[in-house]
C-alpha cells in the first residue's frame, strides 16, 4: 500500500525545479544576449583565418631621385593550416618540409612542433632563401606536401655600401626597419607613418554556404610612399671616406660631420664613423647597440673656442667692439681667487678684437665678454640672448628622432659667477649639440636667418614645404662675423694653410675641448674634443660644413702644441674639397670645368699666410667651483705630421699650437 506523499516534501521538490529551470533560462539568456558577440567571435575564429598583407613599404631616395638608399625586397614565409591535416599525416609532412627545407637541429624540431600542435594557422618558417621557396615550390607542384602555402614577406634592404667597411651608405641618418615593419631610428622611424601605409587585412572562412565568398576583405590597407631626401648620395660616400680616414688617423672614439646648406637648413651629407650595417642590425644590437644612436643630434658636448664667437657677434650688435678695437691679451686674467690662462700662457699684448678670436685668446675672449653689461649678470644675460636668438640650448626642428637639446644655464635662474662668464666666453660650461652649432653658424653667415635643418624634400611626386626661417641678426651683422671668420683662416698661418681654397670664400672657427672625468674629479689624460665650424661658398658663404673628433688621442701633447696626423681644420678643407667636386661649384670666372679645385687640389697653390703673424696661445678659466662635467679647452688646428704633398697638410716637425685649452691656476 502506497504511502501518502507529503505535500510540504512537494513544495520543496517543485521549488529546487524552479530553481534549476530558473538558473537554466537565466545562464541560456546569457549566453544568447550578453555573450553573444564574443561566443560568435570565438566561432568565427574556428572557422576562419585571417590573413594579414603587409602593405608595400616606400623607398628612400636621395636627393636626385634616382639613387635608391632604402628600399624593400619580399622573401617567402613558409605558412601551414595544421588542423586540416590529419594528426597521422602531421609526421610525415614535417619530415618531408625539414628535408626540403635544410633544416636541423632546434630548427627541424621547432618546424615539427608547430604543426603537431593542430592550430588553425602557423608559420613554420619566417624567412626562406630564394632556394628554399623554388623547391617548396616544386613539391607543392608534384604532390610531395600540401596543406602548407607560400606568403610574401617584406625585408627592408640598404643596396649601398657606406664609406667605411662593414656599413652601409648614411646609416645612423636612415635607421632600419625590425622584424615587425616599424621604422627604428633616423629617417625610417621619423617618416615611419607615411613609409608604412597600412597593411591589407583578409579573412579566409573554411566553411561556406549559399555560394558565400570565401574570402572577405577586412581592411583594404594602403601602400606605403616613396619619400625623397636632401642627402646627396655621392658626397654621403665620399664624406664617410673622409671621416673613417680621421677616425683610424686620429685615434678617436668617433668622428661626425654635417653639410649644411647655410640659406635653406638642407641637410646635403651628415654622417658618423662607426656606423653600421643596416642590412644586419640584429647582429649590431647584440654586438654593440649604442652604433644606432646618432651622435650629431643625440649627443651633447662642450665644443670650446667656436664659442668665441658668439661672443664675437654679441659683441658687435651691441657695439661694445669693432674689428679692430685694442684689447690686452694679458696671458692670464685674475678673476678673484682663479685665473684664465691662454693655451701658452703667454701675453700677445694689446691687439685688435679681431685676433683675440683668429688667434683663439681666451683672456681676450673673456676680457669683451665681461664688457657685454656694465656688471657682470647684465653681461651674462647678453651673451646668453645671444646664444638663444642662434639657437644654442633649443630643440633645431630637425626632422629626425632623438633630438636633444643641450645644456644652457640661463642667468635669470643661476646666476653666474664672473669666472662662468669667463668659461662660457670660450666653450666651457655650455653644451650643445653638432648640429646646434650648424644652425648657428649658418645664421651668422647666411644674413642673419635663423633655418630649420631638414632632410625630407618629397613625398613621391609632391614637394614638401621647406620650413620657415626666422631672422635674427641684421645682414650687416651678419656680414661682419662672415668678414671675421674669413679672417680667421688668412690670418693665422696655421689656419691658412690647412684651410684656404684658392679661387674659393672659406671661413671659420676652430675648438678643442679636454674633457672632464667625473669618476675621477679630472681631466682625461691626453684625451681631446676638436671641433671645426665653418662655411664654403663662391661669391658668399653657400655651405656651412661642421665636423666633430670625440675623443681624440694627438701624437703630441705640450703646452699650447697638439699635433694630429688630421686636424679639425684639415679634416673641414677636405669635406669642402668633396663638396666643391661632387655639387660642381665652380668658381666665379672659370673658363670651364677644368678650373674648379676639387679635381686636382693638391696642384694648387697654397696661401701665403702673413710672415709676421705670430704664434698663438689659448687660455682657460676654471673656477674654484666643481667644474662643468666635460669643460672643454678650446680648439687648436694643430697642424698636421702628414706629408707635405698633402693638400692643406702642414710639413712635417711645424709647430702645431693648440686652440684655448684651459690651464687650471688656483
Amino acid at each position: 500500500m502506497l504511502g501518502r506523499v507529503s505535500s510540504r516534501r512537494l513544495i520543496v521538490v517543485l521549488a529546487i525545479l524552479l530553481v534549476f529551470a530558473s538558473a537554466a533560462v537565466m545562464r541560456l539568456a546569457y549566453w544568447q544576449v550578453v555573450v553573444q558577440d564574443r561566443l560568435a567571435a570565438v566561432a568565427r575564429s574556428r572557422l576562419e583565418v585571417e590573413t594579414v598583407q603587409p602593405a608595400r613599404r616606400g623607398s628612400i631616395y636621395d636627393r636626385s631621385g634616382t639613387v635608391l638608399l632604402a628600399t624593400t625586397v619580399y622573401r617567402d614565409q613558409l605558412v601551414s593550416y595544421p588542423s586540416q591535416v590529419p594528426p597521422d599525416k602531421r609526421r610525415t609532412l614535417a619530415d618531408r618540409l625539414v628535408k626540403i627545407l635544410g633544416l636541423k637541429g632546434e630548427a627541424a624540431r621547432d618546424l615539427a612542433a608547430k604543426l603537431q600542435a593542430g592550430s588553425g594557422y602557423a608559420v613554420l618558417a619566417a624567412e626562406l632563401t630564394p632556394a628554399q621557396s623554388d623547391a617548396v615550390r616544386s613539391a607543392l607542384a608534384d604532390g610531395t606536401i600540401a596543406e602548407v602555402d607560400l606568403v610574401p614577406r617584406p625585408q627592408r634592404v640598404y643596396p649601398n655600401p657606406g664609406g667605411a667597411p662593414g656599413t652601409t651608405l648614411a646609416s645612423q641618418l636612415l635607421g632600419f626597419v625590425n622584424l615587425d615593419g616599424e621604422g627604428q631610428y633616423g629617417v625610417e622611424q621619423r617618416y615611419q607613418g607615411l613609409l608604412a601605409g597600412r597593411d591589407r587585412v583578409l579573412v579566409n572562412r573554411m566553411i561556406t554556404s549559399g555560394g558565400e565568398d570565401p574570402t572577405d576583405v577586412r581592411e583594404p590597407g594602403t601602400p606605403g610612399q616613396d619619400l625623397r631626401i636632401t642627402i646627396d648620395a655621392g658626397l654621403q660616400l665620399q664624406l664617410e671616406k673622409e671621416l673613417h680616414a680621421a677616425w683610424v688617423a686620429d685615434r678617436a672614439k668617433s668622428v661626425s660631420a654635417v653639410v649644411m646648406d647655410a640659406a635653406t637648413g638642407e641637410i646635403v651629407a651628415w654622417a658618423t664613423v662607426p656606423g653600421y650595417d643596416a642590412n644586419d642590425f640584429r647582429a649590431v644590437a647584440e654586438a654593440d647597440p649604442s652604433r644606432f644612436v646618432d651622435p650629431i643630434v643625440a649627443q651633447i658636448y662642450e665644443p670650446g673656442s667656436v664659442m668665441k664667437t658668439f661672443v664675437a657677434a654679441a659683441a658687435f650688435q651691441a657695439k661694445v667692439v669693432t674689428p679692430t678695437t685694442r684689447i690686452n691679451d694679458s696671458g692670464t686674467l685674475k678673476i678673484g681667487a682663479n685665473r684664465v690662462d691662454d693655451a701658452d700662457r703667454k701675453a700677445m699684448g694689446v691687439i685688435p678684437f679681431r685676433d683675440v678670436i683668429a688667434y683663439s685668446r681666451n683672456v681676450g675672449a673673456a676680457r669683451v665678454a665681461r664688457m657685454l653689461g656694465k656688471s657682470v649678470r647684465s653681461a651674462s644675460t647678453v651673451l646668453y640672448r645671444t646664444w638663444t636668438k642662434l639657437g644654442v640650448g633649443l630643440p633645431t626642428g630637425v626632422d629626425l628622432p632623438g633630438e636633444v637639446t643641450g645644456m644652457v644655464d640661463d642667468p635669470a635662474i643661476n646666476t653666474w659667477a664672473e669666472i662662468d662668464l669667463a668659461n662660457r666666453a670660450f666653450g666651457q660650461g655650455v653644451a650643445v649639440t653638432l648640429v646646434q652649432l650648424a644652425r648657428s653658424f649658418a645664421a651668422m653667415v647666411n644674413g642673419g636667418y635663423l633655418v630649420v635643418p631638414h632632410v625630407a624634400v618629397a613625398v613621391g611626386d609632391r614637394a614638401i614645404e621647406p620650413p620657415e626661417r626666422t631672422r635674427v641678426l641684421t645682414a650687416s651683422l651678419s656680414k661682419s662675423l662672415v668678414s671675421l671668420l674669413k679672417y680667421v683662416v688668412t690670418e693665422v698661418p696655421w689656419y691658412a694653410t690647412g684651410t684656404l681654397i684658392p679661387g674659393y670664400l672659406v671661413g671659420g672657427k676652430t675648438g678643442t675641448a679636454q674633457i672632464w672625468d667625473s669618476k675621477k674629479h679630472d681631466w682625461v689624460d691626453n684625451v681631446f674634443n676638436f671641433t671645426f665650424v665653418g662655411f664654403l661658398g663662391r661669391t658668399k658663404p653657400e655651405y656651412v660644413i661642421t665636423v666633430r673628433l670625440e675623443r681624440a688621442r694627438p701624437e703630441v701633447v705640450k703646452q699650447g702644441v697638439l699635433r694630429q696626423p688630421i686636424t679639425s681644420n684639415e679634416l673641414f678643407r677636405r669635406v669642402a674639397l668633396n663638396v666643391i667636386q661632387v655639387l660642381d661649384l665652380q668658381p666665379v670666372g672659370a673658363p670651364g670645368a677644368g678650373a674648379s679645385p676639387a679635381a686636382g687640389a693638391s696642384a694648387s697653390p697654397r696661401p701665403s699666410p702673413k710672415a709676421t703673424a705670430k704664434p698663438a696661445a689659448k687660455a682657460t678659466a676654471r673656477p674654484t667651483r666643481k667644474p662643468s662635467p666635460t669643460k672643454a679647452p678650446s680648439p687648436s688646428p694643430a697642424p698636421s705630421s702628414a706629408p707635405s704633398s698633402k693638400p692643406g697638410a702642414v710639413p712635417p716637425g711645424s709647430p702645431s699650437p693648440s686652440d684655448g685649452l684651459p690651464g687650471w691656476a688656483p
